[in-house]
């Protein structure tokens, strides 16, 4: 393998991870009840 599709496979690697990352807090999100424990617990650590 070359450098060059070494980067371009870290590249794809790291959009396919922030995808995922995104995915997962939209996923989250659709459960209103997660979303208000969460704001509970930040609030608290103030």
């Amino acid at each position: 393998m070359t450098a060059r599709n070494a980067a371009v496979l870290r590249q794809l690697a790291v959009w396919v991870g922030v995808a995922a990352g995104l995915a997962a807090v939209f996923a989250a999100y659709q459960n209103p009840h997660l979303v208000v424990d969460l704001a509970t617990r930040v609030w608290a650590c103030f």
